[in-house]
């Protein structure tokens, strides 16, 4: 990796980030508040807004969501995951809220080759490292027009239901999620860095993104540029955050404290019910649901279980740690003692990523 930017310290205090390396291949020093495209650790974000909705009585976790998503009424079922298109039935229940923060609604990443993977790659729903093609409602339309892998709660597939869920924050609050979330939680909790774009006089904060290839670093997007460099041409309610290293911490110690706000004007304040917090980071994953080709590593369910927007250690020496990754190299644990550790690189998740993702895991504040 050219450079990252690391916390590791317990939740009572404030450690300061640690920069290393460079922003870019030959490029100038990376700096500890560098913008970073943390990708899926915005789950763990937008499950708390949505939880925050919840204690608000303007969602309930088991009611269905038509009347905010009518794209996912009278939903047609796969009679096996990897069965051709045509052949479906009927959805025998409505998608719901906890359907979306527990991967089971029915859509996600198709970890084996199978028609339904090859038309979300065909209709531009496909999941992957690179930034959203479509605006939110044309994505959520195209979506709609696919079937479900599982009925809704009997499987799980990772990925697609948290775009779902960003739309659906925006429709149940009548306006962009980003706007939704700095007002409501990212405003409160000082994180003014974390955004779903880098204002156009803070792009030069971004640091080049990359992957390994064939002959080395490949270059996805360049340092201050690419495509959360400024607003985006459409409205990314389903798209994925950038952020620091402290704005992380802060939402992280709100979390490890049980939901009561440790930063911001909102320091001292109870942002997320206690109850809810406290599910958020334990394992909500009906065991039917786990079976071993919902992932990509058929272990993944000896391992882990996956609350709301976080996976959860299941057993070993870490067990109870909530934790979870980005797909351009970041990374994130919180340890039952309160320990707390952020990673963020700027390289595409892939062998030689996880290797240091599996030795930062390892460290204890």
């Amino acid at each position: 990796m050219p450079g990252a930017v690391a916390v590791l310290g317990p939740a009572d205090d404030e450690p300061e980030p640690v920069a290393v390396g460079a922003v870019a291949i030959g490029g100038p020093p990376m700096a500890a508040d560098a913008l970073m495209r943390i990708q899926s650790m915005t789950k763990a974000i937008t499950s708390v807004a949505a939880l925050r909705l919840v204690a608000d009585g303007r969602l309930g976790l088991d009611d269905g969501l038509e009347p905010w998503l009518p794209e996912l009424a009278d939903r047609r079922v796969l009679t096996a995951p990897t069965g051709k298109l045509s052949d479906t039935v009927p959805a025998s229940r409505s998608i719901t809220l906890r359907h979306l923060l527990t991967n089971t609604a029915g859509y996600g990443m198709i970890p084996v080759p199978s028609p339904l993977q090859h038309a979300m790659a065909e209709n531009a729903t496909e999941a992957g490292p690179d930034p959203v093609s479509l605006g939110a409602d044309e994505w959520l339309a195209r979506l709609a027009e696919l079937p479900l892998a599982f009925q809704p709660g009997e499987g799980w597939r990772y990925h697609h239901s948290f775009a779902v869920l960003g739309i659906l924050l925006s429709r149940v609050t009548g306006r962009p999620t980003g706007d939704h979330l700095r007002e409501d939680l990212l405003g409160p909790l000082e994180m003014v860095d974390t955004a779903f774009w880098a204002p156009a006089d803070q792009a030069h904060r971004l640091p080049a993104a990359y992957r390994h290839g064939d002959s080395g670093l490949e270059e996805l997007e360049p340092a201050g540029g690419g495509f959360y460099a400024g607003p985006p041409p459409f409205d990314v309610s389903h798209a994925e955050l950038v952020s620091t290293a402290s704005d992380y911490l802060a939402f992280l110690r709100m979390l490890t404290h049980r939901g009561i706000a440790q930063t911001g004007d909102a320091r001292g304040e109870r942002l997320l019910r206690e109850d809810l917090a406290t599910a958020m980071v334990r394992d909500q994953t009906p065991a039917a649901a786990k079976s071993a080709d919902s992932f990509f590593s058929p272990t993944f369910w000896d391992e882990m279980g996956w609350g709301y927007g976080v996976g959860i250690e299941a057993d070993g020496e870490h067990a109870g740690r909530f934790t979870w990754s980005g797909g351009l190299g970041t990374n994130f644990f919180v340890d039952p003692d309160g320990t707390i550790g952020i990673l963020l690189t700027q390289v595409e998740l892939g062998d030689r990523t996880m290797a240091l993702v599996t030795e930062f895991q390892a460290l204890r504040g």
